[in-house]
């Protein structure tokens, strides 16, 4: 028989859990085994399928005793059944499917072995030919060898007299011989150029594909040197979340590990090693006593516009603001699943938090205290992101997307197209569009007077993991520059749209594994993108190539810029951040 699967037993179990009253113990299981997750249809599933199934597995013996007097066939019966088979179905149904199964295999049997006589044919006739290839492939080699001994001696004969006739002349031949070599090698170098030109110029009609193969020498004018990069050690798990400060030289990062850290960062050149001392560094601890707790992991956090308060958010549902001496100022429970994504509104009076337990909060900061909570998903939510003051978006795995605001009980917009787990929702400059990427290997761009999707940008090959709109075009500090959507996914490219036409301007072929974050520079010149094969690129946008390069020891999760524009911070699963100066 088909073995069942995990995710099948985990179902069957929290089903029984559900259907016996034990609610916490299902929900429990539900949020462990991701069972919002798993593809089974629970409509067909009936009530009280587990106790079926066990009553079925006596059946089960039952059959196997009756069902053939051949032991030899028993185990390739039961090959045929499927465990929701054995569920949904009674013994006389099975028999027959088993016996019109059984009469298809022995038809094909049949039909195999006719082939398997052909095949036998004409394996003897290729093993002759290989015997005599054999033979003769013996034959050439034999003569090669005799070839090249008498080569050898001839060499010898020729070294012999070249060594009399140059005896003489050896020193002056010497620069002579030198001079050769450079031009031979200037030749192979300039070969090279060329054939590296071929091979990566990809200027032509839009889209550019951009390619990264270069030669050794520019690969490393493009390495970051080591002067130029500090490396944050003291956390104990994994990094995955960052963020600058908005006015200061402070980074917030957030870890597996039940902290969140502040660090300042001093201006100038970055030293190794020279942001670790603990004068440099405040820990925010999430658990007293002892660290690592994977419950209280720090999964996102969010500075206030005015860089006062740091929010974070932790795997034990809670929200926490602390202020920039790492005093713990407050924490705010109400969800009963970890936070996935949390942010604050411009103006700093709302905290916007989204759960695994499928609801959004909207916290009032001065008051301590929740203002409302909006439950319209039916799978976690997994990205939130404010419009303005007062209304925001939210993303699911149940691929809705809703349009909420303060005051309103019900969605003031709904936005359906995506087939898969809508992993990040992000508004333009303006508030006018928003951007989302999915499971579903598509991005989407939407508008409020819309109900479908403006674009849906389909030129990635596996799930799409974040996407950024670039601070330029009206209402940002780079007015007269284009606008423009850059997207990072699973198949280990960073794709740049045209969101006037919906069309792909670049695609950004650097990294070999997928990619978690991108993030444009202040100044919209730049791009930075993190990855798991370990590696940052900084991508000047005007040239569309990489100018700087970074390869740490652990995969990155998120990259991001301060302020000026000058330093560069990643994340990595090594338990390390980094910074960068970035000069060009």
């Amino acid at each position: 028989m088909t073995p069942i699967t995990s995710v099948e037993l985990n179902y069957l179990v929290f089903r029984y859990l559900q259907e016996s009253g034990f609610t916490h113990s299902a929900f429990t299981l539900g949020y462990e085994a991701g069972i919002n997750k798993c593809t089974i249809d629970g409509n067909l599933i009936p009530p009280g399928a587990l106790i079926t199934f066990v009553q079925k597995g006596l059946q089960y013996l039952e059959m196997e005793a009756n069902l053939s007097n051949n032991d030899v066939e028993m185990d390739e019966d039961f090959s045929f059944l499927q465990p929701l088979d054995i569920i949904t179905k009674d013994v006389n149904q099975l028999r027959q499917m088993i016996k019109e199964k059984r009469k298809n295999i022995e038809k094909d049997r049949d039909n195999d072995k006719d082939k398997d006589k052909d095949k036998d044919k004409d394996k003897d006739k290729e093993v002759d030919r290989e015997h005599e290839g054999e033979h003769g492939r013996v034959r050439e080699k034999e003569r090669h060898e005799r070839e090249k001994e008498r080569e050898k001696e001839r060499e010898k004969e020729r070294e012999k007299e070249r060594e009399k006739a140059e005896s003489n002349k050896e020193q002056e031949k010497q620069p002579e011989e030198l001079a050769d070599r450079d031009m031979v090698m200037d030749q192979e170098d300039k070969d090279a150029f060329k054939h590296e030109e071929n091979g990566t110029s990809v200027v032509g009609p839009e889209p550019m594909d951009i390619a990264t193969t270069s030669t050794v020498a520019s690969q490393e004018a493009c390495e970051i040197p080591s002067s130029d990069v500090s490396i944050l050690e003291g956390h104990t798990s994994e990094v995955c979340a960052c963020a600058w400060s908005p006015t200061g030289s402070l980074l917030a990062s957030g870890s597996g590990d039940s902290t969140a850290r502040i660090w300042t960062i001093t201006d100038g050149l970055c030293k190794s090693g020279a942001q670790n001392s603990p004068l440099n560094v405040l820990v925010l601890k999430h658990v007293k006593g002892r660290t690592n707790e994977k419950s209280k992991d720090v999964t996102t956090l969010d500075w206030n516009g005015e860089g006062t308060l740091l929010a974070t958010g932790s795997y034990d549902g809670q929200a926490r603001i602390w202020t920039t001496n790492g005093e713990l100022r407050t924490t705010l429970s109400k969800h009963k699943g970890p936070i996935f994504s949390l942010k604050w509104n411009k103006k700093g009076d709302y905290l916007l938090t989204g759960s695994c337990d499928k609801t959004a909060i909207v916290w009032d900061v001065k008051a301590e205290e929740w203002k409302q909570q909006f439950a319209f998903h039916t799978g976690p939510t997994l990205d939130v992101d404010w419009r303005n003051n007062v209304s925001f978006a939210t993303s699911s795995t149940d691929h809705m997307i809703y349009v909420c605001k303060i005051g309103e009980i019900r969605p003031i917009k709904t936005f359906a197209g995506h087939q898969g787990e809508v992993n990040c929702v992000k508004w333009d400059p303006t508030g006018s569009l928003l951007a989302s990427c999915s499971d579903d290997i598509t991005a989407k761009i939407w508008c409020m007077n819309k109900d479908k999707y403006v674009h849906d940008l389909r030129e990635h090959t596996k799930e799409i993991y974040a996407i950024r709109w670039s601070p330029t075009g009206p209402g940002t500090n780079n007015p007269n520059q284009q606008l423009i959507l850059a997207s990072a996914s699973f198949d280990s490219t960073v794709k740049l749209w045209d969101v006037e036409l919906g069309k792909l301007l670049y695609s950004l072929n650097g990294h070999r594994d997928p990619v978690y974050s991108v993030a444009f520079s202040p100044n919209g010149e730049y791009l930075a993108s993190g990855s798991l094969d370990k590696s940052m690129h900084i991508w000047s946008l005007k040239e569309g190539k990489i100018v700087k390069t970074y390869t740490g020891n652990g995969g990155i999760f998120e990259v991001c810029w301060n302020k000026e524009g000058d330093k560069i911070a990643a994340c990595f699963a090594n338990n390390t951040l980094c910074v960068l100066d970035f000069r060009m």
